[in-house]
C-alpha cells in the first residue's frame, strides 16, 4: 500500500518563523500545550509568540521525530552541550574511604 502523498503550503509570513528561547507545556487527558517563547535581556516578562495545541497522539510522534532527528544531528556535529547541566554526583551515605 502506498502512502498518501500530502501537500503541505507554507504561508510567507508562516515561512519567516519564530525565534524561542523559551518553552512551556501544560497537557490535559485530550490535548498537550505547547507555548514557544522569548525572553531578552532587560525584559521583565516573557512573551509567548506561538502556541501549539495538539493530541496525546500526535505530541508523542512528535517527540519520536524530534528524537530520532536529535540523534541525526549529533552524530553528524556532535554532542549538544546543555548549559547548567553538571555530570550526575553521588547522594547520600558514603562508605568509609570514599572522596567526598
Amino acid at each position: 500500500m502506498n502512502p498518501k502523498k500530502i501537500n503541505v503550503k507554507l504561508d510567507e509570513h508562516v515561512g519567516e518563523g519564530v525565534y524561542s528561547n523559551l518553552f512551556m507545556i501544560s497537557s490535559s487527558p485530550s490535548e498537550f500545550i505547547l507555548d514557544f517563547a522569548r525572553m531578552l535581556p532587560g525584559v521583565k516578562d516573557a512573551k509567548v509568540f506561538s502556541r501549539v495545541i495538539t493530541t496525546p497522539q500526535h505530541t508523542k510522534q512528535f517527540y519520536e521525530l524530534l528524537k530520532k532527528n536529535l540523534e541525526a544531528f549529533e552524530k553528524q556535529h556532535g554532542e549538544i552541550k546543555l548549559p547548567g547541566k553538571q555530570e550526575e554526583r553521588g547522594v547520600g551515605f558514603k562508605s568509609a574511604g570514599q572522596n567526598s
